[in-house]
Formats: C-alpha cells, sequence, structure tokens
C-alpha cells in the first residue's frame, strides 16, 4: 500500500481526517512532517532533544520552562524539538506539554559531551575591555535578546539546512578559548572560512527581523525561520537585506567580511533553537 494510502487509513481510524483538523485549528494548519526533515538527535549541552510527544489532533503546545517551544508533526505523532543550552546542567530534564486532556511532563536526559579547548597568549589590550566597549556590548546584548525571543509562525516544513556559504570549518560550535588564562565563553556558532565578498545565503526559508553593525559580531543578520529557530550570520562585508524582507533557501542576504573582533575574513553562523545556541552542524545533512 502507498506510504499516503497508509497515512490516511490510520487518520481515518483515528477519527482525524486532515479535513476535521484543519476545522478544528485553523490558524495552524497541520503539514505532515517527514521523518528525514529533523535535525540529528544529541540530547547534551548545545545540543537538540527530539521528544516524541505522540498523537493528538491537535497541535501540541510545549514549554521549556516559560520558553515556547518548536512543534512539528502530524496527528499520528508530535514531535517537540527542543534546544538545550550550553550551559544546561547534565543529567535528567523534562519539558512541559499542553493539550486538551491536560498539562503533563515529557523527560529526557542532558548527557556529557567534551568539547575542544584552545589556550591562547595575547597582548593584555585585546582581552579586557574599555569602559566604553562593554557599555556598548552590555547595551547591545540587553537587545539581542529580545531578538532572541521572536517566536512566529508559519512553522518550517523542514529543518534541513544547506550550508550558507562554501569554505573550509575554521571553527566549530562550543570550543572553549582561554585567553592569558581566563577562559571566555564557548564558541556559539560555526565560522567557515571563505574570502571577503563570497556571497552568504538563507540556509533556509526565513524572514529578516534584524540588522546591525556590533561591537563583536559586526555586521549581522538575523534570520526567523519561524517556531523559535532563528538564524544569525556575523563579521559580514555588506549586508544586502533588511528587516521585513522575507528570503527563499539560497537567497543573498550579504557578504563574507572581518567586521567585529575577528582575526581575517569568514563567516560566523549560530542556530538559536527555543533561545538556546545550538550546533548548526545538528542542521545539516550529512
Amino acid at each position: 500500500m502507498p506510504l499516503l494510502t497508509r497515512r490516511t487509513t490510520l487518520l481515518a481510524s483515528l477519527g482525524l481526517l486532515a479535513s476535521r483538523v484543519h476545522a478544528a485549528t485553523p490558524a495552524t494548519p497541520i503539514t505532515p512532517i517527514a521523518p528525514t526533515v529533523w535535525p540529528h538527535d544529541l540530547q547534551v549541552p548545545g545540543g537538540v532533544a527530539r521528544l516524541s510527544l505522540g498523537p493528538a489532533a491537535q497541535r501540541p503546545v510545549a514549554f521549556a520552562g516559560d520558553v515556547p517551544l518548536l512543534v512539528l508533526g502530524d496527528a499520528i505523532e508530535w514531535t517537540a524539538i527542543v534546544g538545550i543550552p550550553l550551559a544546561a546542567a547534565l543529567g535528567p530534564a523534562s519539558i512541559r506539554v499542553q493539550t486538551a486532556d491536560g498539562t503533563r511532563p515529557v523527560a529526557y536526559t542532558v548527557g556529557p559531551k567534551q568539547y575542544r579547548e584552545q589556550r591562547l597568549k595575547v597582548a593584555p589590550g585585546t582581552v579586557d575591555l574599555s569602559p566604553e566597549d562593554e557599555a556598548r556590548y552590555n547595551r547591545e546584548h540587553a537587545h539581542l535578546e529580545t531578538v532572541m525571543a521572536t517566536f512566529s509562525e508559519p512553522l518550517p516544513p523542514s529543518l534541513h539546512m544547506q550550508v550558507p556559504v562554501p569554505g573550509r570549518r575554521s571553527s566549530s560550535f562550543g570550543l572553549r578559548r582561554v585567553f592569558n588564562g581566563q577562559s571566555r565563553n564557548p564558541h556559539s556558532g560555526m565560522d567557515i572560512a571563505a574570502a571577503t565578498g563570497t556571497p552568504v545565503a538563507a540556509p533556509l526559508p526565513g524572514r529578516v527581523i534584524d540588522t546591525g553593525d556590533y561591537f563583536f559580531n559586526g555586521n549581522t543578520v538575523w534570520l526567523d525561520h519561524g517556531g523559535g529557530l532563528l538564524g544569525m550570520f556575523c563579521h559580514l562585508s555588506a549586508i544586502a537585506v533588511q528587516p521585513g524582507d522575507v528570503l527563499q533557501t539560497g537567497q543573498r542576504l550579504g557578504a563574507v567580511g572581518a567586521t567585529g573582533r575577528v582575526t581575517g575574513p569568514h563567516l560566523h553562523w549560530s542556530i538559536c533553537l527555543n533561545r538556546a545556541m545550538v550546533d548548526p552542524a545538528l542542521f545539516v545533512p550529512a
């Protein structure tokens, strides 16, 4: 029996034909999603947890604390896609799921992962910020927290992304640098080495929600892919979009550069999921 026929038969046996579901929830139509579009499941700090929520006629609502989560699937099985912060504690964790039948927890376990560490000796003035630079950074940080809280529809139909620029991966997600014995925050994205001016493309359809020139990140573009899934593209030599623009996969958003605090031209690409920075490599097909 063809896959579509089997799925229709299952939905009919549950009394959950698509027309009935759409009528119940016109604002959030159910789009069947194939297993091949999921990101890799890696339940570690900086990773992504794919948690089955089971069948339901309407899309469940899920939260990590008070932060809404991306839920995809169809009436046969819904899946919560949970970004795990790099600072997450190891061990038991859970999300909260709301359905027509009430609220319930869904548990998972955060396992260990050893990210690389790099120790560097540099001139002292390049490590500590001046009062003026620190004030600027604090202002920008407060603004970017509001950007990272974006949660919108429509939800993404696929979570497999194309790499935004061709090139060598010059630094991986999670790398922790120690400057003159002072530990810094782990690297929150993927660095791709490429020549200045190389076009940078949207890895997935998205709406531009922020652009700007930031102290550390230089010229930056933020894309909203829907459902709390965001992309950040930093150190650009040129920005080719403005807030409100809607891009399709492969459309140009800017060009590789060396703006901000960098040592050479490259693209820094971050993925933010439910306000947590997670490894972009998990969204790229093997």
